[in-house]
């Protein structure tokens, strides 16, 4: 079966492809970026360059660890950018995602609120094993460290979620010989 190429040189499965990681891609540029606005940003200056070099990645499966790498390290180099030319005490504080009022269940309000308060680090991780379902791997290449790190940047951020949510500090377990 002949596929058709479109403007951008990519056959109908390609666009496809592209196109089904978009919202993960959307998530994770708003847990970089903190802003709806710079997230969409993000998602189009990462889509850009994607179209430029899908040649390199025709033959994986799943586009999105790859899409993460072009993310992450174009955030980095924005912020890299920004700090140079604002200093930090010109910076305000990115609005939130939702209003509280608009989640009607408590817990979930607790749970996003405590999320937002978890550092950059926390937030990305887990976001990328919990909600993308990545494996430990792609994380570390995603983000360009070992796997051990990011394994223990999970525990912390599991457990910080835990205690920023407000629920029951865990029992803490003793050896009884």
């Amino acid at each position: 079966m002949k596929h058709m190429r479109g403007r951008a040189g990519l056959d109908d499965d390609e666009t496809i492809r592209l196109q089904s990681v978009i919202p993960a891609l959307r998530r994770y540029a708003r847990v970089l970026t903190r802003d709806p606005h710079q997230a969409d940003d993000l998602v189009q200056d990462c889509l850009e360059r994607a179209l430029t070099r899908m040649d390199q990645v025709r033959d994986r499966s799943d586009l999105r660890p790859w899409l993460f790498t072009i993310a992450y390290r174009l955030n980095v180099s924005r912020w890299r950018r920004v700090r140079r030319l604002v200093p930090m005490a010109e910076t305000s504080f990115p609005e939130p995602l939702q209003d509280a009022g608009q989640i009607p269940h408590l817990e979930w309000q607790d749970m996003t609120q405590a999320f937002g308060r978890l550092s950059d680090d926390h937030r990305q991780v887990l976001l990328l094993v919990g909600v993308e379902g990545l494996e430990y791997q792609a994380v570390a290449e995603i983000l360009g460290v070992p796997v051990g790190t990011v394994m223990s940047r999970l525990s912390r951020a599991r457990s910080a979620l835990h205690d920023l949510a407000g629920h029951e500090k865990r029992p803490i377990l003793r050896r009884v010989k």
